[in-house]
């Protein structure tokens, strides 16, 4: 395919913040750059985009070739900002677009791959120093996370039962809303309201350990959505 133009035509990047909790903290996804600029330096997983491929696919594709993540294939990825200084990136012109995501990670396994010598999971409050613009970026991404589980948008909501055991207590659920949330949540509010927003039945278990046992539930997935 040929393409002629008269104006320059800046490049275009993808990059993907994929969050997690872990030890009860919230944690992202960073690569170590391997590669000028700013190499040594950990930054966002992303990549130049391909002149025949669709903006999400880039995204997925840079994120798979950059931390070996094959079991990510086929997840949503949400697109919540674009960023276009004339200044971000010393290479030229570069405009990105940045895609989030949320996991569960325990089971996962990175690595550095492609012109990434590392990949690694950071907490979300001991950040390391980041290339290009990429802190302001995380900080977007982390206020665009929160609005995503805010208790009155349930249906984006529902991603924290992706990091919850399938039998449950209702302190485990609200443990991960306020983790998601960067917050305290009053917790007669936040139960009752958690409880009309998702239909949820009982296991018969309670919760085993120090203080006082919990009833554990599980979604009822035959229910209201």
């Amino acid at each position: 395919m040929t393409y002629t133009y008269r104006h320059p035509r800046p490049s275009v990047t993808t990059d993907v913040l994929v969050f997690s909790i872990r030890e009860r903290r919230l944690h992202v996804l960073l690569i170590q750059r391997g590669v000028d600029p700013f190499a040594g330096q950990w930054a966002i997983p992303g990549g130049f985009l391909r002149m025949d491929e669709d903006l999400a696919d880039c995204a997925a594709r840079e994120l798979k070739e950059e931390t070996g993540l094959d079991e990510l294939a086929g997840l949503p990825l949400t697109q919540f900002r674009t960023y276009g200084a004339v200044d971000r990136d010393p290479r030229g012109r570069v405009i990105s677009v940045a895609f989030l995501t949320l996991v569960p990670s325990d089971h996962l396994t990175v690595r550095g791959m492609s012109d990434a010598s590392a990949a690694a999971w950071f907490a979300f409050d001991t950040l390391p120093p980041l290339a290009f613009d990429h802190a302001q970026i995380l900080e977007d991404g982390r206020a665009h996370l929160a609005d995503l589980v805010n208790p009155s948008i349930s249906d984006s909501a529902s991603v924290v039962f992706d990091l919850l055991p399938e039998a449950f207590s209702l302190s485990d659920a609200q443990n991960v809303f306020e983790i998601l949330r960067g917050e305290a949540l009053d917790k007669r509010n936040f139960r009752k309201w958690f409880d009309a927003t998702w239909p949820l039945v009982e296991t018969g278990e309670t919760t085993t350990g120090p203080g006082r046992p919990a009833a554990l539930y599980r979604r009822d997935t035959t229910g209201r959505d």
